[in-house]
């Protein structure tokens, strides 16, 4: 979701789906911590509220936003409706931020194709530690809670 459209602070709760009765994993980077803490909670708080239970809500932690691909492979063989894979990566000084940015997004496509489990593609590929900070429970609200509802919404479909 763009934020010049949309964004956590407009979104309203009665208008998201119930995850009753659902399972979700959730697969964090540590990479950024600080980021990817703020993404996690976002999105566990979102789907506990809408009646996940929190016994079935998995996580796994991994090094870093390239490794998200493999956790979430691993998770697409328990029983779970949906996967949301938590990532940041902020521009640096050398072309690994294309590199990983790239394969990373490529690698989560690929899962979505190949698997039977949705995997929600929330990794922020931000220029600036503050860009990633508005959107990790700043300013422009919480991309994990919209990434929350993006996996309560294909585990519904």
């Amino acid at each position: 979701m763009a934020t010049a459209h949309q964004n956590t602070i407009s979104i309203r709760l009665e208008d998201v789906p119930s995850a009753k009765g659902l399972s979700f994993g959730i697969v964090v980077s540590e990479w950024n911590t600080e980021i990817t803490e703020n993404l996690y909670k976002g999105a566990h708080e979102l789907l506990v509220a809408k009646g996940a239970l929190p016994e079935q809500i998995k996580f796994v932690s991994v090094p870093g936003s390239f490794e998200l691909i493999y956790g979430c492979k691993l998770l697409q063989n328990q029983e779970v409706d949906a996967i949301i894979a938590i990532g940041s990566v902020i521009q640096g000084e050398t072309k690994h931020f294309d590199f990983v940015c790239q394969a990373t997004a490529s690698g989560i496509k690929d899962l979505n194709v190949q698997g039977q489990v949705p995997v929600i593609f929330c990794v922020l590929t931000d220029n600036t530690l503050e860009q990633a900070q508005d959107r990790s429970g700043g300013k422009l609200g919480n991309k994990g809670t919209e990434a929350a509802i993006a996996a309560i919404k294909m585990a519904r479909l």
